[in-house]
């Protein structure tokens, strides 16, 4: 069995910065990521990441900020998509969506 796509959402906002959400769900769990799933979440202009979520193999579940990476503690996909989307607000400056 291949890795299943659950969810891939990607939006674009007026100013031209991009939002990608893309969730695939694993064969098996392991180590690396023991929730079984393999994410990608994108904030940024084409060329400049501004936020990232990913667990790529050897780093774990990690997030990045500008050119900064600190661990991300898994807690489930909503925790993830809220934790995202309130640093894009934090980035925009925005209260709402």
């Amino acid at each position: 069995m291949v890795a299943q796509l659950l969810f891939r959402d990607k939006y674009v906002y007026a100013d031209g910065a991009i939002r990608e959400m893309v969730i695939w769900l694993l064969p098996h769990p392991d180590d690396e990521r023991p929730h079984g799933l393999k994410y990608r979440l994108y904030y940024g202009y084409p060329g400049k990441p501004l936020v990232r979520y990913d667990n790529e193999r050897g780093k774990g579940d990690h997030r990045h900020n500008g050119d900064h990476e600190t661990r991300y503690t898994f807690v489930s996909v909503e925790q993830l998509i809220q934790d995202f989307k309130a640093d894009i607000e934090r980035l925009r400056g925005e209260h709402d969506e």
